[in-house]
């Protein structure tokens, strides 16, 4: 940890921060998910940079210590791609490899249907290539599932606005960490479907969510509400839906994401290759949503072998 340098780039007026570590010409770029910010690759990215790569996780604009839009509300997956692109070329980076968690996986294949001679190869934990379209989740699950929750104007700033933001992130994780997808009662919050006594997960520590919460004090959640829960129905404009780049996809048996009605049969059967031809699916059989983070060595290892095949 020790090694990663922190450094700011401006982009469209705003400082984007960037943590920067290792040397070298094949460089691999972490983009996080939520309620995540570049820290949650610390595992990754030290054990790139020790294998010889340089890696590069940058605050995506209004998490951790990037600066906020101007315009919170009107923030969109575009803004991380255009971010992204500004950022490699910034730094005089031609070509990368992209690794991605949760709603990250987004961005990164846009990116590379966007940019394919930009990347050498994508690798996801937790959420596959998804085609473009309506969203059926909303239609077939509960009122209170937890994005329909979070996609309503005002409902998760109220009540994310009852607690510090350290126990936001705190309650977020322990929900995200089951095996089942977050669905309130009527009666009840997301943040209600966790006691106050219910302990963190045991690779995850009081020091880790203490990083996670000093930088969600400073930055809020109103852009990280918008993008993503706010903006999975921005038209992508990608005409192209066949990515050309090599994949990985690590997926965790026991992620709530499998829950997801019809996610499962899309992965296991193989209906995703139809997208993603090039497609490596490995599945860990204790690994939740937070994969990387609960599991670094299985993963890392197995990130570093799809690096060195296609450096």
């Amino acid at each position: 940890m020790d090694k990663i340098q922190h450094k700011f780039i401006n982009v469209q007026g705003l400082n984007l921060h960037i943590a920067d570590t290792g040397t070298g010409p094949n460089v691999v770029v972490f983009l996080h998910g939520f309620p995540e910010i570049w820290y949650t690759w610390r595992h990754q990215m030290v054990a790139a940079a020790n294998a010889g790569f340089r890696a590069i996780a940058p605050d995506y604009r209004g998490y951790g210590l990037s600066d906020p839009p101007p315009q919170p509300e009107k923030a969109t997956f575009k803004d991380i791609i255009n971010d992204l692109l500004a950022i490699l070329d910034h730094l005089g980076i031609s070509k990368v490899f992209l690794v991605a968690k949760d709603f990250g996986a987004r961005p990164a294949y846009q990116f590379a249907l966007l940019h394919p001679e930009r990347v050498r190869g994508v690798v996801t934990m937790g959420v596959p290539f998804m085609p473009p379209g309506p969203s059926r989740f909303r239609d077939t699950l509960p009122e209170g599932f937890y994005i329909a929750r979070w996609q309503e104007p005002g409902r998760a700033e109220a009540d994310f606005g009852r607690l510090d933001a350290k126990t936001v992130v705190r309650n977020i994780y322990i929900l995200f960490s089951r095996s089942e997808i977050p669905i309130a009662a009527e009666n009840q919050e997301i943040m209600d479907l966790v006691d106050a006594s219910t302990p963190l997960p045991p690779w995850f520590t009081e020091e880790d969510l203490a990083e996670y919460g000093a930088l969600y004090e400073k930055s809020g959640f109103q852009t990280a509400l918008q993008v993503p829960y706010r903006s999975f129905q921005e038209d992508n404009g990608v005409a192209e839906n066949r990515v050309k780049v090599p994949a990985l996809l690590i997926m965790g048996d026991q992620d709530y994401v499998f829950k997801f009605p019809g996610m499962e049969d899309y992965i296991r059967s193989g209906k995703v290759k139809q997208f993603v031809p090039d497609l490596e699916i490995v599945y860990l059989p204790e690994g939740t949503h937070f994969v990387h983070e609960q599991l670094p060595e299985q993963v890392n290892q197995l990130i570093l072998i799809f690096l060195n095949k296609y450096v």
